[in-house]
């Protein structure tokens, strides 16, 4: 799951073949268009959500839908999806990689829902049994016809896999956090 160099070609695919025999089956913990599904969060699971502002009118929605079919809020130098032809789509595989604190981890989550509407575009992922974290994370743009304002919701349920996570846990709260910050800056700067 980490290693002190960028993960190979090879690795990768290897990784990819096992993502897709461990991947969920069904949304449990977020739901694409209402994020959590329960009241309550389940036992040793942290829940964070962040929205943004990123701008206003079905321009911005479109330039933030086009950012989303990109990738763009995952383009941050540190964190990049590996496999970045990858569609937005139910069933799809997508391959993080993440460059943090000197060491390098591959995390492959699984597209359990998808919605697309005149305005909302976003999706529900939940990691795999390679993933160092357990969890769905739920990533939406809105476009609300009231106010005109387009915004970007991080939503994320989730609890550390590993020992190494374990661990370090406050400093992966720390990673994950800054993940959302440079997210939404990243979406931001695209729309």
């Amino acid at each position: 799951m980490f290693s002190l160099s960028r993960p190979t070609t090879t690795r990768i695919a290897q990784q990819a073949v096992l993502a897709e025999r461990s991947r969920p089956k069904e949304a449990q913990l977020l739901g694409v268009k209402e994020g959590l599904k329960s009241s309550r969060v389940p036992i040793l699971f942290a829940h964070d959500r962040a929205t943004c502002s990123l701008g206003r009118g079905a321009m911005a929605f479109e330039n933030a839908q086009r950012a989303f079919e990109h990738w763009i809020m995952f383009d941050l130098g540190w964190v990049r999806v590996e496999n970045s032809s990858a569609r937005i789509r139910a069933g799809q595989i997508v391959a993080v990689q993440v460059h943090a604190l000197g060491l390098w981890s591959l995390n492959h989550c699984h597209i359990l829902e998808v919605t697309a509407t005149p305005n909302r575009f976003g999706f529900v992922y939940g990691t795999t049994q390679i993933h160092v974290e357990s969890g769905e994370e739920r990533f939406l743009i809105e476009l609300n016809p009231a106010t005109d304002e387009v915004t970007y919701t991080l939503e994320a349920v989730s609890h550390p896999r590993t020992l190494l996570t374990w661990l370090g846990y406050p400093v992966t709260r720390r990673v994950q956090r800054r993940f959302v910050e440079d997210s939404q800056r990243r979406m931001q700067d695209a729309v």
